[in-house]
């Protein structure tokens, strides 16, 4: 998630029992609602090493723990100096790491049901995990924690004594939370949804499943093995994900990955659909976009530059495209389809240079060039 729907989060958080653990309590769940993106320094390396350690080491276990002691530590040390000076008591260490880390922990719970996802595992195992329930910047979950701390101030404000004060905030931001699962357990719904919905509508179009595969689970897990796909007899259907949109949870972007290629197609689950089972496949079918993903040994070749590691261990559906020119020379593109837009059949690429790489390889087979962009 970004980091205002973290922060609002945290404050909330700050709000509920376990702000009754003393002073620093909502400085401590603020902190470490937010310091699992302390990975954002990597971009100054460049924005190749940004896409290697985003969501890393951070985002796992080891992180929390670790950045859990780094904030309790801050809040302590910044309490004790000022509660020297005005003799007031703090709460232990102890506790301060407790809270810091149930912070820190919500903030890779919340990044899960994204269809960005993070490294969960790492420093251990560096693939990506993810449920595609919301988008990154969730404009509902922004408005519920707002209204929620909105209204929980203002019925503080209502009475001086401090115990309803103290109240009024915990009811406020169990409301809350109680309409941040119920938005949560909406979009989970819509996205089962619309997965059934898109296999129906695409129905025989698309080619059988590949046997080969493993099952991929509860929960998304990328980047897969992409010398599967030619190993297959013939095309195959690799699995079919739905990308929530960034207004409607409704509104899905509906990715339908085979062996040689992506079928792009946006799903509104609100849209009434025709008697005629068969001609709303034919009308679903031709409004979507078809990518290439064809992974020649020019292909092959490009994928071991260092560009082209990173990029694909980051990006859950890259599709490929190669062209050889008359002296032998290739030059590979891939782009990642979560942020696909417009037709990228050509050689030009329409999306963002962090979601694109491109590897040019000489007749030999060495890499001449690679970087991110087009």
């Amino acid at each position: 998630m970004d980091n205002l729907t973290h922060t609002l989060f945290g404050l909330t958080l700050a709000r509920t029992p376990l702000g009754r653990v003393g002073r620093g309590t909502t400085v401590a769940l603020v902190l470490a609602s937010n310091v699992p993106d302390i990975d954002f320094v990597a971009a100054a390396g460049g924005p190749m090493k940004y896409l290697e350690w985003h969501r890393g080491p951070t985002h796992g276990a080891l992180g929390v723990a670790g950045l859990g002691l780094v904030v309790a530590g801050l809040v302590s040390l910044g309490l004790r100096k000022w509660d020297n000076a005005t003799a007031k008591r703090h709460p232990s260490f102890l506790w301060l790491w407790i809270v810091a880390t149930v912070g820190a922990t919500c903030h890779i719970l919340m990044d899960v049901p994204t269809s960005y996802g993070t490294r969960l595992l790492s420093p251990f195992d560096w693939h990506w995990f993810a449920k595609d329930w919301l988008p990154i910047v969730d404009v509902y979950l922004l408005a519920i924690l707002s209204a929620g701390l909105w209204i929980g101030r203002r019925a503080a404000a209502a009475t001086p004594d401090l115990a309803a004060i103290r109240r009024a905030r915990e009811r406020s931001a169990a409301i809350a939370l109680l309409f941040v699962a119920m938005n949560y357990g909406l979009r989970a719904t819509a996205h089962r949804q619309a997965l059934v919905q898109a296999s129906e509508l695409f129905g025989s179009l698309l080619p059988r499943p590949c046997a080969s595969l493993p099952d991929r689970g509860l929960i998304d897990r990328w980047p897969v093995d992409h010398e599967a796909a030619p190993s297959v007899s013939g095309r195959c259907l690799v699995e079919i994900a739905a990308m929530p949109s960034f207004l409607s949870p409704f509104r899905w972007l509906v990715i339908a990955r085979v062996s040689d290629a992506y079928q792009l197609h946006h799903l509104d689950l609100l849209a009434g659909g025709g008697a005629d089972s068969r001609v709303r496949r034919n009308v679903f079918w031709s409004a979507s976009r078809r990518y290439p993903d064809i992974w020649t040994a020019a292909v092959f070749q490009a994928a071991t530059a260092r560009a082209a590691q990173t990029f694909l261990g980051f990006s859950r559906f890259p599709a490929a495209r190669s062209f050889v020119d008359h002296e032998g020379r290739a030059t590979v593109r891939w782009t990642d389809m979560r942020f696909a837009t417009g037709d990228i059949g050509s050689q030009r690429a329409r999306t963002r240079d962090l979601f694109t790489v491109t590897v040019h390889v000489n007749a030999k087979g060495t890499v001449e060039q690679e970087g991110l962009g087009p």
